[in-house]
């Protein structure tokens, strides 16, 4: 049973291999992240639009983010005070460096970057403790990104997350890739960046572990993943659906109603397209553009004149359950009841124990 207690990130060392994915806006803060590093496994804090329920978080949009950040690292260690937590800060952010001055300011434990190519995140964890985390979907990111910090800082990444097609939320594949079916499957993305690690796993005498994301939704498929060589797994939509996530009801009864046709590809303001569950808004989103009626300034790409709707709106008004985007993954159609993350993670783990002592899968 090796393979369920073999994720190592330098010095941390959770009991279970299960990362719980960054949600945002407001989907996974101190509540599910507490409640994930309490059970074993690491709990993420979404930092996007933090501080969205700041009294000041129009006016002085970067201190309520930066407030609401720490307050929110600060509760998680109170729910689990010996657990992992950590936070996913968007490399495409336009507050991205100082939220990361925050986190560990507030001593994270992990950080992990999607949304571009964290290239400089080693010399802002520099001489502490935290661990960075990059997320790719790609064996050639993963190189670009281990030539970069092996030429300019001299270390390898403590961890990569390797994001599928099947993901929810933005995802690192183009438009015409995803809507033509002509992605790799994570298994072999899994295998790419495996192999594209090896070099300088060698060169500085380390085994850097490879989570994968996108699409895993139960203790085969995680067990499954472990066989081929992945250290562990991230999961976003499973904890969507738990007592402690920390989105409204309604948005979490959204994953419960879901069917198979109502997971959708959607186009996002950052350039990729995202997968999300239909609705109103998402009828909206097909009719045309819905204009932008104030810009937070959150997202280096985006432009309010031509995006297509504004990302933070969406979001943090589903969060309170209002009309608005709602992320998911491809397999969200299969949850059907709110469970507590105790009871998540011990079915998790149970399953995956069961699949990794039967030979094959």
């Amino acid at each position: 049973m090796e393979l369920l207690n073999h994720l190592k990130i330098g010095n941390l060392l959770p009991k279970w291999p299960i990362i719980q994915g960054g949600m945002g806006i407001g989907i996974s803060l101190s509540s599910l992240a507490g409640a994930v590093a309490k059970e074993g496994g690491i709990g993420i804090i979404s930092g996007v639009q933090i501080g969205y329920r700041e009294e000041d978080f129009l006016k002085n949009n970067l201190e309520a983010n930066k407030r609401a950040l720490r307050a929110e690292i600060r509760k998680a260690r109170d729910i689990a005070p010996e657990g992992i937590i950590g936070v996913n800060l968007l490399a495409a952010m336009t507050a991205y460096d100082e939220l990361i001055k925050t986190a560990v300011e507030e001593g994270i434990d992990l950080i992990v970057t999607g949304a571009g190519l964290p290239l400089e995140l080693p010399e802002m964890v520099k001489g502490t403790k935290t661990k960075i985390a990059p997320v790719v979907s790609s064996g050639k990111a993963a190189k670009l990104i281990s030539k970069v910090y092996d030429k300019k800082f001299g270390i390898p990444a403590d961890l990569f997350i390797v994001e599928g097609p099947m993901a929810g939320g933005h995802l690192g594949f183009k438009k015409e890739v995803m809507e033509s079916g002509s992605y790799l499957d994570l298994k072999d993305i899994l295998k790419e960046v495996l192999e594209e690690l090896k070099p300088f796993e060698e060169k500085y005498q380390v085994k850097i572990p490879v989570v994968v994301a996108g699409g895993i939704y139960d203790g085969k498929d995680i067990a499954e993943y472990l066989k081929l060589g992945a250290a562990g797994v991230q999961m976003g939509t499973r904890f969507v659906a738990t007592e402690e996530c920390d989105a409204d009801l309604e948005f979490k009864m959204a994953y419960v109603n879901a069917e198979k046709e109502d997971i959708r590809l959607v186009n996002s303001p950052v350039g990729m397209p995202g997968r999300a569950i239909r609705n109103t808004f998402t009828d909206k989103l097909d009719a045309g553009r819905i204009p932008v009626r104030r810009c937070y300034n959150c997202l280096i790409p985006c432009d309010p004149k031509t995006t297509p709707y504004c990302i933070s709106d969406a979001l943090m008004h589903s969060a309170g359950g209002e009309e608005g985007l709602i992320f998911a993954g491809a397999n969200a159609y299969k949850v059907s009841e709110i469970v507590s993350v105790k009871n998540l993670m011990t079915e998790l783990v149970e399953d995956t124990k069961k699949y990794l002592a039967v030979g094959n899968i």
